[in-house]
């Protein structure tokens, strides 16, 4: 396994320093011509920060210790008192067989799980998700491509999207057009890089049959045991529990695609929420990887399944959201994922996971550092559940009203983006410059001119009407 993990990390970084270097000299040629193109530069940088990611995820599992001498390499993380119960040691769970007992070591097979994760997602968002996504009407929107200037794409792709007015008055003196063409430039530029439709659908769907396979999976696997029932179970014998095959590669298969959400996350669409999910993956994570060396297996499968519970009627809510003439399922769906998120995250989760863990456990061992450091983690998923919880019942309450037209967490430049669509006469007034204008104004001066003839030929006969009326009284 080391000597894998040592060849692989050295292929990435040949990968990251090559790729790295090919990408410096292209953008060096571009700048001394006045061209870039920013579609290519993201994803080339993006592409770069999944390489280091996977070189460091890779740099620290290969000098991971193994399970005999970590200890000797790492004394202090390894301190029984950090990860057992008091009077417990490490030797007291070599009493079960070593196929039945957690080691560390074996976190390392989430990443490549990850890097699987991710390649059969690529796949799977290539050839799969396209055909479901015509089945449910999912259509793109129509979008206008910013007129070609260079100083402006520049500008766009190296200093920011949305320049300040001091900014916007340089950029005026630099390409020569007026405030308001240049504001239109930079909405339309936005709006071209938007995630499209299928590329929302594809993340959604292959979220869903995820999310849907794992519950179905981990149901199966727990709805026998008695700590399913009891969650007093789930600390009976701590921490000699032997583990069982199913339940490891339900902690591999979870922790594996979470990493690959990370792996993901700088490409995925990004939405309002985007630092919260990232507390969310990485709290999780180290949750499941504390969870599995603490022998917190029992519990740790529990806390899974609730979460993939919810998020199945989510995704698939989504998916029929981005497709066109499903609105009464997406609404049902929707009201059914809103249930039953409050009552797993809000009711279930602190009343019976997070009370298992801080008190029901006491009943069988005293506090320790791995107690309190599970719990934090714990506790940090529950903020985030509120925090969740508050936006869909912000949704909720405009379901009812009537005013529910999208996701509250929406991809982040959306809201902004979306003038576009509802001025697209002013944008195209923008984009025609001067020629449109002037068309534009003909047709005005026109139309006021009608209206003036029509007030004028009103007056005249309104003036007649009375002159006609007068000479009838006087006779």
């Amino acid at each position: 396994m080391q000597e894998i993990l040592n060849v692989m990390r050295e292929l990435l970084l040949f990968s990251y320093w090559t790729g790295t270097v090919a990408s410096y000299l292209e953008n060096r040629v571009k700048a001394t011509s006045g061209v870039f193109y920013h579609n290519k530069c993201c994803r080339g940088g993006k592409k770069r920060i999944m390489f280091a990611y996977c070189i460091f995820l890779l740099q620290t599992l290969a000098v991971c210790p193994q399970e005999e001498k970590k200890m000797d390499l790492l004394p202090d993380l390894w301190r029984q008192e950090y990860w057992l119960p008091p009077g417990v040691t490490w030797r007291d769970l070599e009493q079960l067989p070593d196929s039945e007992r957690p080691h560390p070591k074996d976190l390392l097979i989430a990443l490549p799980l990850a890097l699987g994760f991710v390649a059969v997602r690529c796949v799977f968002e290539r050839f799969l998700a396209p055909p479901i996504a015509r089945c449910l009407g999912v259509k793109n929107r129509l979008q206008v491509s910013a007129a070609h200037s260079p100083q402006l794409e520049s500008y766009y792709c190296h200093r920011s999207k949305q320049p300040t007015q001091i900014e916007l008055v340089s950029l005026m003196v630099l390409c020569g057009k007026t405030q308001r063409q240049i504001e239109s430039w930079f909405r339309v530029r936005r709006n071209q890089d938007r995630p499209s439709q299928t590329k929302k659908f594809a993340e959604a769907a292959w979220r869903f049959f995820f999310y849907l396979s794992a519950f179905v999976a981990g149901l199966t696997s727990l709805v026998n045991r008695p700590w399913f029932w009891d969650h007093r179970e789930c600390w009976r014998h701590y921490p000699i529990q032997p583990l069982e095959k199913a339940h490891f590669w339900y902690y591999m298969l979870e922790l594996g695609f979470y990493g690959s959400l990370l792996l993901r996350i700088s490409v995925d669409v990004k939405r309002k929420d985007f630092k919260e999910q990232v507390i969310h993956h990485l709290a999780t994570i180290f949750l499941l990887g504390f969870s599995y060396c603490a022998n917190y297996i029992r519990i740790g499968t529990l806390v899974m399944l609730l979460h993939d519970s919810s998020d199945i009627l989510l995704e698939s809510a989504k998916m029929f959201n981005y497709g066109t003439g499903w609105r009464k399922t997406c609404d049902s769906l929707f009201v059914a994922f809103a249930v039953v998120f409050l009552v797993t995250r809000l009711v279930i989760f602190p009343n019976r996971i997070i009370r298992t863990t801080l008190l029901l456990s006491m009943e069988v061992f005293e506090p320790f550092a791995g107690y309190y450091v599970f719990n934090i983690l714990l506790m940090v998923l529950q903020a985030l559940h509120v925090f969740w919880a508050v936006l869909i019942l912000r949704m909720v309450y405009k379901f009812l009203k009537g005013k529910l037209e999208k996701d509250e967490r929406s991809d982040e430049e959306s809201e902004a983006d979306l003038e576009e669509e509802d001025k697209p006469k002013e944008d195209k007034l923008d984009q025609g410059g001067d020629c449109y204008w002037g068309k534009s104004k003909e047709t005005l001066n026109c139309k006021l001119s009608a209206l003036t003839n029509s007030c004028v030929l009103n007056n005249l006969s309104h003036h007649r009407s009375s002159v006609a009326n007068r000479t009838r009284k006087a006779q």
